[in-house]
């Protein structure tokens, strides 16, 4: 028997009817909240409070016809134009990232060691801008700067920094590129570089391969730092002495960014694991 939507409390039993195959019972749970919330705007401390509030025709063709894009494997937040980032909405789109927690632990362990901070930040590979935004937001006294060689992506920061009311220059740079530079120098430097080796593909989930941008993911197996060293290489002009650097990374590769970073000239440099107990964060203080 098919299952109608008419009110709210009717949406979960029809996602999980239609999507019982695909997805597994918890994140049925986790995409009907993230789906009422963009329909309705409501939390599900709202939805649960009220059941019975009824489901317009236009919001049941909407909630079908996200099932049906659900059901390829699609992202729900590529189908549904956006995502939550630390509290900030940030839309995405196939030229970018969806944010992931461990960035979210990456900005929340920046905002917690720089508190009332009013120097310069510069974001390297800002994508959809999550980085630099949620910095604006919560460390307001901070000038950032976002780049990324992606006109794509620039496009989308600026929208999420206006979404956001914050206040956040973004440039189209390529650190690859010799003759870019900044006029300024910088205390700050953050980065979430592509960092996962080819030969690990075998391990990423399908949805990720099939539709998120690989130049954002992957590096050769060759040369799995190969964006690491720029950034070192591209700060010895740009970080200020005494400036700090941050960097999401890959958990195989916590030792060999620690010798990259003392090498060049780095202190202070420590690795961070994540809730999950991976080395995904580290960093270093830019000698004199």
């Amino acid at each position: 028997m098919a299952v109608k939507i008419r009110t709210i409390k009717d949406i979960r039993p029809y996602l999980a009817k239609e999507l019982g195959d695909i997805y597994p019972e918890p994140e049925i749970s986790a995409l009907t909240s993230i789906i009422i919330r963009n329909i309705y705007g409501i939390s599900r401390l709202h939805r649960l409070a009220l059941p019975e509030s009824p489901v317009s025709k236009k919001q049941v063709q909407r909630i079908i016809s996200i099932c049906m894009e659900l059901r390829t494997g699609k992202p729900v937040q590529y189908i549904l134009g956006e995502t939550s980032f630390y509290n900030c909405v940030i839309r995405v789109n196939s030229e970018t990232l969806i944010p992931r927690s461990e960035t979210e632990e990456l900005v929340d362990l920046i905002i917690k060691e720089n508190r009332g901070f009013t120097g310069t930040i510069l974001d390297v590979g800002t994508g959809t801008g999550c980085i630099a935004i949620a910095l604006a937001v919560n460390i307001p006294g901070s000038v950032i700067t976002g780049i990324d060689i992606s006109e794509g992506a620039i496009k989308i920061a600026k929208e999420n920094a206006r979404l956001n009311s914050v206040k956040v220059t973004l440039i189209i740079a390529d650190i690859f590129n010799a003759e870019f530079s900044l006029h300024d120098k910088t205390d700050i430097i953050v980065s979430n570089p592509p960092y996962i080796r080819e030969s690990e593909k075998q391990f990423i989930a399908k949805n990720v391969l099939d539709f998120e941008p690989h130049m954002a993911l992957f590096v050769p197996d060759s040369d799995p730092l190969i964006y690491y060293r720029e950034i070192v290489r591209f700060a010895v002009n740009i970080l200020k002495p005494g400036g700090k650097i941050y960097f999401e990374i890959n958990e195989a590769m916590g030792k060999s960014i620690f010798q990259l970073l003392e090498s060049s000239g780095y202190s202070g440099i420590e690795i961070v694991k994540d809730i999950n107990g991976k080395e995904r964060i580290i960093k270093g203080i830019k000698n004199d």
